[in-house]
């Protein structure tokens, strides 16, 4: 039946005609600077406090740096075909309105649902993080308040997160240009914290502690992980383990991708933005820069102020920061100055977080795959209030009841299956649609998206089995979902059903389109 296939296409030209409907339009109120600080803010966040340290001691020793630096490179692949998609198709929910107008209603479906289990469980995450650094700078104040308690059976409720969570949810609700100036103060004092660690460290490094760079793989027997949870690649070709050598460097590019999730979320204000065609590409690449540039520079800071070894997961667990090489050293002050800077990072990291998950829902919403009121935009504000309220809920109860363990691996999987998809959406896009006007022109098409996909389907490989088998019970969640509730709403289905558009989602000549 016309209209009805998992495979119709929402054209370009309908999905700017919806962003101009009374009751869910979005208000265009930012600029470049905006989206440089969007992507700075939740970029830097608990990764360059905690990550580097975490994954040379137990990944990668001092190549660390290395591994950012790979990371960087997909990241950078995938920036410029986000930027070419940002600027041709500015309208909010970045991947998955990109695969509408590309893939086909069923592989949109699929994206956003892969971006709800990005954004929602990382802003669950990092609020659980946010909530341990929280305690630790009412230590340093002298006041030993937990951020959490037993509430018995097991159960632990974290106000900490609930609280941070509650507040970022009002804040996104009341106008995103107030967030976004929100942002800008805080953000401008994590960097300040950043750029002090970096300075303070330099005078403590020796060269010596560099040696050797790539340390060699440990033994099987030296370690006792499980397979499953070994690197999918390592497994593939017969590596022992995925600590330390080749293998443990590969994967800890995967695991510091980690750090890097959210220049994509400037692509979801899109929408908001008043010049999207210059606006958002700047946002995009400025912000993926400047991030990279403090990465790389702190992993060398802390891989040279000590033995990679004294880095390394303690036998009681306990995880290695920034703040551990500035003890070696009698720094111990610098320890409440990355509390107070980490506190400031994670902040707005889950800020934009809740931002880019509620503009998801908010696109799906409108294309009538999720219930559609919950699309309706406050006509004062002109922010998706219901939106934005249900997914402060369900990051609430994620942060304020569970645990955040072995949720990195999972933000990362979905996160590079959303890269993918959008590479390979400009390549298509430029073939089927090649008179559309584009703002910014990714370089090298078709070579640079392949590189983009190639790089990232790397990295993917490089995570544990047991994370991609969590991501398939996910997805199939998602197709039970789509087919029992989706399929039977899609605006697009009725529109095609009622001929007001054709079967490939175009809009017919003398609708309002802009053909």
């Amino acid at each position: 039946m016309p209209g009805t296939g998992l495979w119709r296409t929402k054209s370009v030209e309908q999905s700017i005609l919806d962003t101009d409907e009374p009751d869910t339009k979005l208000r265009k109120n930012l600029g470049t600077w905006d989206l440089i600080v969007f992507g700075v803010s939740v970029v830097i966040g608990a990764g360059i406090f905690t990550l580097a340290a975490r994954t040379a001691g137990d990944m990668t020793g001092p190549s660390v740096s290395v591994a950012f630096v790979l990371a960087a490179i997909a990241c950078g692949l995938a920036a410029l075909c986000y930027a070419e998609f940002a600027s041709t198709v500015p309208v909010a929910g970045s991947a998955y309105t990109y695969s509408y107008a590309t893939f086909g209603e069923f592989i949109a479906w699929i994206i956003g649902w892969d971006l709800i289990l990005e954004f929602a469980v990382a802003a669950a995450a990092v609020a659980k993080g946010w909530s341990v650094y929280l305690q630790e700078v009412f230590k340093l104040g002298g006041f030993d308040l937990p951020t959490s308690f037993e509430l018995g059976g097991g159960l632990q409720f974290d106000w900490g997160a609930v609280l941070l969570t509650a507040v970022l949810c009002t804040l996104l609700a009341l106008g995103t240009k107030l967030s976004a100036r929100v942002s800008l103060v805080i953000t401008l004092i994590k960097v300040a914290v950043v750029m002090l660690v970096i300075v303070v460290g330099l005078a403590y490094v020796n060269t010596a502690n560099y040696t050797p760079f790539i340390p060699p793989a440990a033994e099987a027997g030296a370690s006792d992980t499980p397979k499953i949870e070994q690197s999918l690649l390592s497994l593939i070709l017969g590596g022992e383990t995925s600590t330390y050598g080749i293998f443990g460097l590969l994967a800890g590019a995967s695991l510091v991708f980690f750090a890097f999730i959210g220049f994509d979320i400037v692509a979801t204000t899109a929408e908001e933005t008043r010049n999207p065609q210059k606006n958002a590409p700047r946002g995009i690449l400025g912000s993926l820069a400047i991030v990279t540039v403090l990465y790389v520079a702190v992993a060398l800071v802390v891989t040279g102020m000590v033995p990679y070894t004294d880095l390394a997961t303690d036998a009681e667990g306990n995880r290695a920061t920034l703040a551990t090489a500035f003890a070696q050293h009698g720094v111990n002050w610098a320890a409440a100055i990355i509390a107070v800077g980490a506190l400031a990072g994670l902040t707005t990291v889950v800020m934009v977080l809740l931002l880019g998950q509620t503009r998801v829902l908010f696109a799906m919403s409108r294309d009538g795959l999720v219930p559609r009121g919950l699309a309706k935009t406050d006509p004062k504000r002109g922010t998706p209030t219901r939106a934005t309220i249900l997914v402060g809920v369900v990051v609430v109860v994620a942060a304020g009841f569970f645990p955040a363990d072995k949720l990195e691996e999972m933000v990362n999987v979905g996160t590079l299956f959303a890269f993918v998809l959008v590479s390979l959406g400009v390549i298509v896009l430029r073939r089927t649609r090649p008179d559309l006007p584009r703002g910014f022109r990714a370089p090298l098409v078709p070579l640079v998206p392949i590189l983009a996909i190639l790089a990232c389907l790397w990295l993917m490989l490089n995570l544990t089995a047991l994370t991609w088998i969590r991501f398939v019970i996910w997805m199939v969640a998602g197709v039970v979902i789509y087919f029992l509730y989706g399929r039977r709403h899609s605006r697009l289905g009725q529109r095609a059903q009622a001929g007001e558009v054709e079967t490939g989602g175009e809009v017919p000549r003398g609708s309002g389109s802009s053909e």
